[in-house]
């Protein structure tokens, strides 16, 4: 079981992680789909494989009330574990190049990653999809 694991304030990220978990499905696996508010850290680390995402928030960073202490607890459970990290930006669009490198250093492996400005339209959804097509054949 694949999960996708988001947080979105504007729907941007949203719509990414429903595009993320249909290239999932696509590829023949199962995904479950939970916005970071709808599960614990121990179910997300029971996921073989986990797609998470993220808008960019502030100063190119985490959102800070409920994902970043989520992620901070997760973070050393994903040791071995295949993951993408996806999000939606306004400005900067740095912050999966930030994100990327904590992963790794919690022994994770970053399979891919995808940063979508604003809104995303199809053809940024179509990558959404090709995100989770290459997490499922990792």
């Amino acid at each position: 079981m694949i999960g996708v694991v988001y947080w979105s304030g504007t729907g941007n990220t949203e719509a990414m992680a429903q595009a993320v978990a249909e290239g999932i499905k696509a590829a023949g696996q199962e995904v479950e789909v939970k916005s970071v508010s709808e599960i614990s850290v121990d179910e997300a680390a029971a996921y073989d494989k986990i797609a998470l995402g993220c808008a960019d928030m502030g100063a190119e960073q985490l959102e800070e009330m409920e994902f970043e202490p989520f992620y901070v607890e997760l973070e050393p459970k994903l040791s071995g574990k295949q993951t993408v990290i996806f999000g939606s930006w306004g400005w900067g669009g740095t912050w999966l190049d930030d994100w990327a490198p904590r992963i790794e250093g919690a022994g994770g492996i970053v399979v891919d990653k995808l940063p979508i400005m604003g809104t995303p339209d199809d053809d940024g959804l179509a990558q959404c999809k090709e995100l989770g097509e290459k997490l499922a054949n990792a």
